[in-house]
């Protein structure tokens, strides 16, 4: 016969006043930082606009990620969130008073507008942050549903109109369907051009009321504007296009971009003679000097009177062989903060100056930041020791690692100081939901808060 065996029974014990009060600082803790994390939102929203990274710098992200070494895709997110917010004060003033978490913020953010903020706000604070992210997926899904609802209409609108103007710019107006369109975006932000700089021309024309009058130190160029960046885009999609050979059946010789320059013009800017398109277009001098970094070079030669005498043989700037290696060892963009994997070969001392086509006196770079030291004044230099140095238009050399930061024996401390002085009065409940347990359903939410569907 088999004896039964009872476990004794245990007794619940209460709640441990210790563990809760871990909790409750973990909870505090956070508040502090998500009311911190507001400030710096707001600091990158002013750096942004005021295009503080605007410093050789592509974008704020790419900025961000250098200085503060985050991941590039997670600082691009900080910036998205830093932009929104700007239009968006009910959500950054709940995130600043830590009654809502990051979390949800970010999530809110990216379906928010003026006029669904209020009700979005509310979603905020009576939902825990799984709640807020369902129904913002939700809330994608309406959108989408009413984009689907025009395809047939924007496809048969689709249209692209490219003609040259009377200055000799090429205007490009279209409209493309949406999937079509989403391909150009993806392929526009993979080129990583989204920055250009005004021309030098506009910047030493309005000289800044910070800059002294008896200042020597050259201008840089404002802040460009996004029809800028995405023409600086659209052009490095068009050379990588044809780089790699859009159409294979076809000599790559029938898509060239041909420019005539004076050879004592590439040795000095300053030298009268021509640079121009084959169509006749001029270009600058800083610009021929670029093109001829790294591209097939024929010399002509010419009499007084301009007659052709004798064309030499095409040859590369950059031998093949020569640029791989300068592909393996650089990896991409050499300039500081830069990621982009693609570049074109640029002459420490240019070959017109008498600098060798060697290893040691090439750098790969990318298009946008090949013009900014070819036109916009930034210089590289190569040390003795193999380490390149680039400096801005200052003078100053760009690090390759920013410097580091001074930070307080208790960083938290730092933090609910000054979040105190602020009159913020941060607890383990500043940032809990107002939900009571009842089970979300999203339909109803959606039907109630979407402007699609309560018209």
């Amino acid at each position: 016969m088999r004896e039964a065996s009872i476990a004794p029974t245990v007794q619940p014990r209460g709640p441990d006043p210790a563990l809760q009060s871990l909790g409750d600082e973990i909870a505090e803790l956070s508040a502090h930082l998500d009311a911190a994390s507001a400030r710096l939102l707001d600091l990158i929203r002013r750096f942004d606009a005021a295009g503080g990274w605007n410093d050789g710098f592509r974008s704020c992200a790419e900025w961000l990620a250098w200085r503060t070494g985050l991941d590039l895709g997670a600082a691009r997110e900080k910036v998205r969130v830093a932009r929104a917010l700007g239009s968006l004060p009910r959500l950054a003033r709940a995130l600043a008073r830590g009654e809502l978490s990051y979390a949800k913020v970010r999530a809110l953010t990216r379906v928010g507008t003026p006029e669904t903020e209020e009700r979005l706000l509310k979603v905020g604070r009576a939902g825990t942050a799984e709640h807020v992210e369902r129904i913002v997926r939700g809330w994608r899904w309406m959108d989408r549903k009413t984009e689907i609802d025009d395809t047939e209409l924007q496809h048969k609108r689709r249209a692209l109109h490219v003609y040259r103007s009377d200055d000799g710019t090429v205007i490009v107006r279209g409209r493309l369907a949406p999937e079509v369109g989403a391909l150009l975006l993806r392929a526009l932000d993979a080129a990583r051009e989204a920055l250009y700089q005004q021309a030098r021309v506009a910047a030493a024309a309005h000289v800044s009321a910070e800059t002294p009058e008896d200042s020597d130190r050259p201008e840089v160029s404002d802040m460009p504007s996004m029809e800028q960046r995405q023409a600086d885009a659209l052009a490095l999609l068009a050379e990588t296009a044809l780089h790699h050979g859009i159409d294979p059946g076809a000599p790559g010789e029938r898509y060239q971009v041909v420019v005539h320059v004076d050879s004592p013009v590439l040795a000095d800017a300053e030298h009268p003679g021509q640079s121009v398109l084959e169509d006749g277009v001029r270009v600058s001098a800083e610009t021929s000097q670029r093109l001829a970094c790294d591209a097939s070079r024929v010399v002509m030669r010419h009499d007084g009177e301009g007659n052709l005498l004798e064309v030499g043989a095409r040859t590369r700037t950059i031998p093949p062989a020569l640029r791989r290696a300068v592909q393996h060892r650089d990896q991409g963009c050499r300039f500081p903060g830069c990621h982009a994997r693609f570049g074109q070969g640029h002459h420490i001392q240019h070959w017109a100056h008498g600098g060798p086509t060697a290893l040691s006196n090439l750098v790969l770079l990318c298009r946008r930041h090949h013009v900014a030291v070819h036109e916009e004044g930034f210089r590289v230099e190569r040390q003795a020791d193999g380490e390149l140095t680039f400096r801005h238009p200052y003078g100053h050399a760009i690090p390759h690692v920013p410097p580091g930061i001074a930070i307080t024996d208790d960083p938290f401390e730092a933090i609910r100081a000054r979040n105190e002085a602020e009159g913020l009065e941060l607890d383990a409940h500043s940032a809990t939901p107002g939900w009571l347990g009842e089970r979300l359903n999203v339909a109803y939410a959606l039907d109630v808060l979407h402007p699609m569907a309560n018209g």
